[in-house]
């Protein structure tokens, strides 16, 4: 499950009892400017749990030098050895010169960074006179063991294909439909047996499927107004987009084949069916988006415990 960038951080800690006691694996926290931030969710979530993982989701590459996001993720590492996924990625470009902080080329930025994080948690000492990564004689006193994975949060080819040689993983964004998946796979080039391919999937669960496709039409009109990628791999994109101008109602009423590869939307068997499309095309962890109202997303915590357990 994601923990929004929407809700207050003393949530986290609730949000990651109950998770935690319900079965799930993991618990990814959303930094966005001007929000929250991820590691220090983190670190509160790990503090109260044993078992559930943590992952950031997903740290801007400009946003702090790679050296403080190595030690970042490493003192997360030691108060959750083995619990901890770091995920970082280009940030929104807008936010980024809105800081001051936009670079030349993200791409080479992003690469950069990746490479000289996952070098440094690997207990290297670190000399790089990059294009925008520069550091001298730089190890970490505290290196993880066991090492934290970092993925790239990133959503272009050009971006992916750099991920499947720079990281140890991709994070797709939501709505992310199985051929999405199938299309991000071939971007990076990679075997899901030695690169981790993680997702956050659109969640809508309830009795009534009907009820959830009314309720998630305006999130889908807002993915379609976006050009989200995600949305662009499906095999009925045109004529989503074409539906999409009819208006909301009109993508409510789309078929319900449809919906089972958009999101877990609809009843649990849905949401079952979805995420099993997702797990037989190597995605290793499926991190349900809850709604962006505190309330809302408190009670799909049942939701998430109850997929969980019908995906065992």
């Amino acid at each position: 499950m994601c923990f929004d960038r929407s809700f207050p951080a003393a949530a986290v800690t609730e949000f990651a009892h109950r998770l935690e006691a319900g079965g799930v694996d993991e618990l990814w926290l959303i930094e966005d400017c001007f929000y929250t931030t991820a590691p220090p969710l983190a670190a509160a979530a790990l503090a109260v749990t044993d078992r559930l993982s943590v992952g950031l989701g997903i740290l801007p590459a400009v946003a702090r030098t790679p050296a403080i996001t190595a030690m970042e993720i490493a003192t997360l590492a030691g108060l959750g050895p083995g619990r901890v996924i770091g995920g970082i990625g280009h940030g929104v470009q807008s936010w980024m010169r809105q800081m001051g902080a936009e670079t030349a080329s993200p791409v080479t930025t992003l690469d950069e960074v990746i490479g000289a994080v996952r070098r440094l948690l690997a207990g290297e000492t670190v000399t790089v006179d990059g294009r925008e990564v520069h550091l001298t004689d730089v190890r970490l006193e505290h290196a993880p063991q066991p090492i934290p994975p970092v993925v790239a949060g990133v959503r272009g080819p050009r971006s992916l294909r750099h991920a499947g040689r720079f990281a140890d993983g991709v994070l797709l964004d939501a709505p992310c439909p199985p051929s999405y998946v199938d299309w991000a796979k071939d971007q990076c080039r990679r075997s899901p047996d030695d690169f981790q391919y993680r997702c956050f999937a659109t969640m809508c669960i309830v009795p009534d499927r009907t009820e959830a496709y009314r309720i998630s039409a305006g999130f889908l009109t807002e993915m379609l107004d976006q050009h989200h990628p995600g949305l662009a791999a499906l095999p009925f994109h045109d004529e989503l987009v074409e539906l999409g101008k009819r208006g909301e109602d009109a993508l409510a009423g789309m078929p319900a084949d449809w919906w089972g590869q958009i999101g877990a939307i609809g009843t649990l068997d849905d949401a079952v069916a979805y995420v099993e499309q997702l797990r037989d095309r190597g995605i290793r962890g499926v991190s349900m988006f809850p709604a962006p109202d505190l309330e809302i997303a408190r009670g799909q915590i049942d939701d998430v415990i109850a997929l969980r357990r019908a995906l065992t």
